[in-house]
C-alpha cells in the first residue's frame, strides 16, 4: 500500500468519503489511488473556487467534513475565497494539498510556492508530511483537528504519495468530546435574563436546527428576551413550526437601531457584533456603548447540553415558545421583481429543501416572506466572500440527495463560480438555480451611496464598474452549454410555471429571473 492509497483509506475509515477535486501532476498517484481503495466519491470540479465552496456546502449540510484534492499553492489560492466562507462559518474541511516531491523543492521549479503560509490564511491546522510512513497517521490528526467546525490542511509531496507505507491506513479516531460551559457562566446569564434588563440573544457561527431552536425559544418566551441570529447564519432550520427567531439587519444602521435599547447581549457562538465595513460618521460596534455584552458559549463548547440545562435552571421547561405558523402566499401576478419571485417561492417551496441564500440585494425579501413557508433550511454567505452559492448547493446535494436544493444567485455572484454548473450537471444534482438577473453589481451601487465617496453619486468611469449589462450575460446559453437545462422568465407568471416545473423535475434546471434593481 502506497502513502496516497493509506491516505484515502484512513480519510475513508473515519467516515470522510466524499473528495472534491482539481487534481494536477502532483497529484497523480492519489488519482490512481482512487481506483485501487473502494469507498471515496470523487466529484470533479472545473475551479478550485467551486470544490472548497462544494466542501462548505457539504459539511454543513452532513455535519462532517469532506476531503478537498488541490494542486499546490496556486490551485489552494484559487480556493481561498470558499475556504474563508467555511472558516468564518466553522464548517470543517480537510484539505489535501499536493506538493513536489520533497527531494525537487530545492530547485524552486515555477510552481513552487510557500504552501504553508498561503494555507495560513484559512486553516485552523496546517501540516506537511514527511514521509510515507508517517501519512496515514498525518491523516488521523487531520480529522481530528478538523473535527466539528475546523479547516485541516495536509500537504502531501508527490514523493510520500508514490512511495510504500508499510503500516497501511490508521482506523477511526475519536474526536475530542465538546467541553462543558462552565457552572459560572450559567449562574451569570440565567442572573441577567432573570434581570429586568433588556436582553437579547445573538447566535452565529453553529447551527440552529430545530431542536436548538426550541430550547433557544423557550428560554426566550420565559424571560421576555429577544431571539436573534447573525446576519449570515451557517444554517439554520425554518419555515412552519420552528421557532421565531429575527435576523441582525445586513445594513449597520439598521443594525444598531435593532440593538439601540439592548441593555444586555448574550452570545452564543459568536463575537460581538460589528458592521461589515467602516462607514463615515457610523459607529464599527452594532450594540450600544452602555450596554453589556458577555459570551455565553463558544465554538467548542457543548451548547446543546448547556441549553437543557438553561431551560431547566430558569424554570421554562414547560413553556411553549412562539413558532410560525402555516401561511403559503397566493401566486404572484404581473411584474417580476425580487417581491414577487419571493412571494413565487414561498408558495412553491417543498417541504424539506434546501435554500442556499447568495441573491444579495435581490435577496433581501426573502427571510420575511419564507418565514410562514414549509420547513425547510437555509444556508447563506458566512464569510462574505461572493462566489458562494453555486458551489454550497452543489455539496449541499450531494449530502442530501433525497432533498431539493434550491440555489438562489445573485448575476455578478454567480460569474465567480458558474463553473458549478458543470458538476451539477456530470453528477445529476437535484439543484434549481434561480439568477437573479439585474445586469448591475446592486449591491455595490448601494455601497457606493452608503460610503459617500464622490458625494454618493458615481462618475460616468464608476458607474461603468458597476454595470455587468453590457454585453448582457446569457445564463440560459451559460447553462445549456454546461449541460443544465434552462429557461428566462421575464414576468411572475412565467417564473411561476417554470419554477414549478423545476421543483417537480429531477436534476439540475436553471430559471434566469430577469428582475429590476429592488432601490
Amino acid at each position: 500500500m502506497n502513502g496516497a492509497e493509506s491516505l484515502i483509506k484512513t480519510l475513508i475509515n473515519n467516515g470522510v468519503d466524499v473528495c472534491f477535486t482539481n487534481p494536477g501532476t502532483s497529484e497523480m498517484h492519489f488519482v490512481a489511488a482512487l481506483d485501487e481503495v473502494d469507498g471515496m466519491r470523487c466529484v470533479l470540479c472545473l475551479f478550485e473556487g467551486v470544490l472548497s465552496g462544494a466542501a462548505d456546502g457539504y459539511a454543513r449540510m452532513a455535519r462532517k467534513p469532506a476531503s478537498t484534492l488541490l494542486h499546490l499553492g496556486p490551485g489552494l489560492g484559487n480556493a481561498l475565497a470558499n475556504l474563508h466562507n467555511a472558516r468564518k462559518g466553522h464548517s470543517p474541511i480537510i484539505n489535501i494539498v499536493g506538493d513536489h516531491a520533497t527531494y525537487h523543492l530545492q530547485y524552486d521549479a515555477p510552481l513552487t510556492s510557500d504552501i504553508q503560509s498561503i494555507a495560513g490564511a484559512v486553516s485552523h491546522w496546517v501540516h506537511t508530511s514527511r514521509s510515507a510512513a508517517d501519512i496515514a497517521k498525518d491523516a488521523q490528526e487531520a480529522v481530528q483537528k478538523a473535527g466539528r467546525n475546523q479547516v485541516a490542511t495536509l500537504i502531501l509531496p508527490a514523493d510520500v504519495s508514490w512511495s510504500d507505507n508499510p503500516g497501511g491506513a490508521e482506523s477511526a479516531c475519536v474526536l475530542q468530546s465538546q467541553a462543558p460551559v462552565p457552572e459560572d457562566r450559567l449562574d451569570t446569564v440565567a442572573s441577567l435574563l432573570n434581570s429586568d434588563k433588556r436582553c437579547v440573544i445573538l447566535m452565529g457561527g453553529t447551527e440552529i436546527d430545530n431542536q436548538r431552536g426550541y430550547l433557544f425559544g423557550q428560554i426566550a418566551k420565559a424571560t421576555g428576551a429577544r431571539l436573534c441570529s447573525d446576519v449570515f447564519p451557517t444554517r439554520m432550520a425554518r419555515g412552519a413550526g420552528t421557532v421565531v427567531i429575527d435576523r441582525l439587519p445586513y445594513l449597520a444602521e439598521a443594525a444598531i437601531e435593532y440593538l439601540k435599547d439592548t441593555e444586555a447581549l448574550i452570545l452564543v457562538g459568536m463575537e460581538t457584533p460589528v458592521s461589515f465595513f467602516a462607514y463615515p460618521g457610523v459607529p464599527s460596534e452594532m450594540a450600544p456603548p452602555t450596554c453589556h455584552t458577555f459570551q455565553l458559549a463558544g465554538h467548542n463548547e457543548d451548547l446543546d447540553t448547556l441549553l437543557i440545562e438553561l431551560v431547566e435552571r430558569l424554570g421554562a421547561d414547560a413553556v411553549q415558545p412562539d413558532t410560525q405558523t402555516l401561511d403559503i402566499p397566493v401566486l404572484p401576478e404581473g411584474a417580476l421583481d425580487a417581491m414577487s419571485a419571493a412571494q413565487a417561492l414561498a408558495h412553491l417551496l417543498p417541504e424539506n429543501a434546501i435554500i442556499v441564500d447568495e441573491a444579495a440585494t435581490s435577496g433581501m425579501p426573502l427571510y420575511t416572506a419564507l418565514a410562514n413557508a414549509r420547513p425547510h433550511d437555509l444556508l447563506t454567505l458566512t464569510g462574505g466572500s461572493i462566489g458562494f452559492g453555486l458551489p454550497a448547493a452543489t455539496g449541499a446535494a450531494i449530502a442530501c440527495p433525497e432533498r431539493k436544493v434550491i440555489c438562489l444567485e445573485a448575476d455578478g455572484s454567480a460569474m465567480y463560480t458558474i463553473q458549478s454548473l458543470w458538476t451539477m450537471a456530470r453528477e445529476q444534482l437535484d439543484i434549481v438555480v434561480v439568477i437573479y438577473n439585474n445586469r448591475k453589481y446592486s449591491i455595490l451601487e448601494m455601497e457606493f451611496g452608503r460610503t459617500g465617496a464622490r458625494g454618493g453619486s458615481p462618475g460616468p468611469k464608476a458607474a461603468s464598474l458597476l454595470s455587468i449589462g453590457d454585453p448582457d450575460i446569457d445564463f440560459v446559453a451559460i447553462a445549456n452549454g454546461m449541460g443544465v437545462s434552462a429557461t428566462r422568465a421575464t414576468t411572475a407568471a412565467a417564473f411561476n410555471a417554470q419554477l414549478e416545473t423545476a421543483i417537480n423535475t429531477p436534476g439540475p434546471h436553471l430559471i434566469d429571473a430577469v428582475v429590476p434593481t429592488l432601490f
